[in-house]
């Protein structure tokens, strides 16, 4: 009998199965140590990964998941006509937003790629002059961030903003309460971000007031604006109402950013807007990223 043919005698594996089970057993434990030592390696991943971008702290998650990604890829590269491009201002408007809620106070307000593919995409449009115009702007912080996208682009922007600063964040049919992230809504809170765009920020604007006041109307109406971001009342009549002192304000050629169209929870957006559109207007509807609408000026 051959060595091969004595191994597998049935006599032979009775004597060899305690080996051939200790091995197994070494083996089991060897790939559980490893197995232990991965979960808790990944576990440790995950909770910085939580810490940098999850909820806590600011009430709302950054973690970006890979189908809304892909889909806003492809809608800021529809408007701007360019993929690489928006491929590219899209990774850099998310690393701003993480820095700019690491580093300032409060939070920007909206989802992860509702406020990346605004700040992704108003460069990608060239406006034609630098001056900006947000109607709304809870902490300031997509203002800052907007400043520094259009200096990325060589732009030397001048920023305008309107907001009652009430303390907290207002909108008609909502009970006011304080925000998440414990921070009051006012002006001191605004100008600490703005610091962290540099000259632009701290040189900016800031008119207290609703954008329905005359008064305010009249003291911030003094230029005609290259970019203006409508996030003020959310009601169809105050939508309405903004859209209609824009295009009196808007430079030609104008970029306008109509935010939260189409969201759900805000109706009255897209209400306001599709009837805006069904009247004599200087605007041209482009198209949408992420639940913001993106007009042009003629």
């Amino acid at each position: 009998m051959n060595s091969r043919s004595l191994l597998r005698s049935p006599a032979s594996r009775r004597l060899l199965r305690p080996v051939a089970d200790l091995i197994d057993q070494r083996i089991d434990r060897r790939v559980e140590r490893e197995v232990r030592s991965a979960v808790r390696e990944a576990s440790a991943h995950r909770l910085s990964n939580d810490l940098l971008l999850g909820s806590p702290g600011r009430g709302l998650s950054r973690v970006v998941a890979d189908g809304p990604l892909k889909r806003l890829h492809a809608e800021v590269a529809a408007l701007a006509g360019d993929r690489d491009a928006a491929v590219r201002n899209v990774a850099t408007a998310y690393r701003l937003l993480v820095a700019l809620e690491s580093l300032g106070v409060g939070r920007v307000a909206g989802g992860t790629m509702n406020i990346c593919g605004k700040l992704g995409t108003i460069p990608l449009l060239d406006p034609p002059n630098d001056e900006i115009l947000e109607i709304g702007t809870l902490y300031g912080m997509f203002s800052t961030g907007l400043l520094r996208m259009m200096e990325r682009d060589g732009r030397s922007p001048s920023l305008t903003i309107v907001d009652p600063f009430a303390g907290v964040q207002l909108q008609p049919g909502t009970d006011p309460r304080p925000d998440p992230t414990g921070t009051p809504v006012d002006e001191h809170a605004v100008r600490t971000n703005l610091a962290l765009a540099g000259p632009a920020g701290t040189a900016a604007r800031i008119r207290r007031g609703y954008s329905e006041d005359p008064g305010t109307r009249a003291a911030v109406s003094d230029r005609a604006y290259g970019v203006i971001v409508v996030d003020g009342d959310h009601s169809a009549e105050g939508v309405r109402q903004d859209l209609q002192w824009a295009e009196e304000i808007a430079a030609p050629g104008a970029v306008v950013v109509l935010d939260d169209f189409g969201d759900p929870s805000w109706p009255g957006v897209k209400e306001a807007l599709d009837e805006h559109l069904k009247d004599a207007t200087r605007f041209t509807y482009l198209g949408k990223a992420a639940h913001s609408a993106f007009l042009r000026a003629s």
